[in-house]
Formats: structure tokens, C-alpha cells, sequence
């Protein structure tokens, strides 16, 4: 059995090597998608949960003093009550963050990508309406973070796949 796999693991390689897969982020930090991911400035984004996805963005952005394109975003935040206790409380609630975004070219407003992200979490609602409260804001910092990793990788698709081939 180890013999056959040991034979077969040169071939896998082999086989990924030729199926056109790519690293998005080829070259580290001086790297093509990196680069243009530099040239993307935040538009601001209103609320508490806009502050939260401002500032994720923003760290994973690193954007240049003199941005090229800008995301604009729209955020939708909901609370939803799931489990109700016998005293028609709620146990149970449900916080989903959606951004609907776009990347504009600031050279001629043009948008160039304009796409969603989203994620929920399941947060349990307790007696104790302060423990409710930080259970709440936890969630949706998590969320900010886990909606702008799909905006970034998003982003970071379209800016490799619109690069012009290296030479």
C-alpha cells in the first residue's frame, strides 16, 4: 500500500502543475495582486458596523496615498431572534452582517466590480442583558472580520484576473 502511494504522489504533482492553478498572491508583498490591492482606498461606511468594517479593510488593504480605485459599501445588520423560552423570551438570536459593495475607478466613476458578501452567527441570549449585549458586539466584530476577508479575496480575484500578463 505505501508503495503504491509513494508512486502515485509524483504523479499527483505532476497533475497539479498542469491544471492552470496559480497562487493569488504570487510574489508576497511585492507582488502583482498585492500591489493593486495598495491602490484601493475605503469610502466611509456609516454606523458602528461600518467603523468595524472600515478599520478590517483598512488593515487588509494598506492603501497608498494616492488610491486609484475605492470601495463602496452598504452594510446590512440584523438581529434576529430564534429561540423563545416558555415566557415568550428569546434564548436564542441570530446576527447576520451583508455588504453589498463596489470597486469604482476613480479615474472615470466607473464601477468595476459590484458583488455581496455576507455571514451570520449564532449568539445565545442570556438573563443577564449585559452578557446579551457583549455576546452581540463579539459577534459582530467576528463578522466585520469575516466579511471583509471575502470582500479582500473578492477584490484580490479581479485584480489578478484584470492584470495585464507579466512579460
Amino acid at each position: 500500500m505505501m508503495r503504491r502511494l509513494a508512486l502515485l504522489v509524483p504523479f499527483a504533482a505532476l497533475a497539479l502543475a498542469g491544471c492552470g492553478l496559480h497562487p493569488l498572491y504570487s510574489g508576497g508583498g511585492s507582488g502583482m495582486v498585492a500591489g493593486g490591492l495598495t491602490q484601493i482606498e475605503v469610502g466611509p461606511i456609516e454606523g458602528k458596523s461600518g467603523w468595524l468594517m472600515s478599520n478590517a479593510l483598512r488593515d487588509r488593504l494598506h492603501a497608498q496615498a494616492t488610491p486609484r480605485y475605492r470601495l463602496e459599501i452598504k452594510l446590512d445588520d440584523q438581529i434576529t431572534g430564534l429561540g423563545v423560552n416558555r415566557d415568550n423570551s428569546i434564548s436564542r438570536e441570530r446576527r447576520t452582517l451583508r455588504a453589498r459593495y463596489q470597486l469604482v475607478d476613480l479615474s472615470n466613476g466607473s464601477v468595476l466590480l459590484d458583488a455581496t458578501a455576507g455571514s451570520d452567527a449564532g449568539i445565545d441570549a442570556v438573563n443577564s442583558e449585559y452578557a446579551t449585549i457583549a455576546a452581540e458586539d463579539t459577534a459582530l466584530e467576528r463578522l466585520s472580520q469575516i466579511v471583509a476577508d471575502q470582500i479582500v479575496a473578492r477584490v484580490a480575484t479581479y485584480v489578478q484576473r484584470t492584470a495585464p500578463e507579466p512579460r
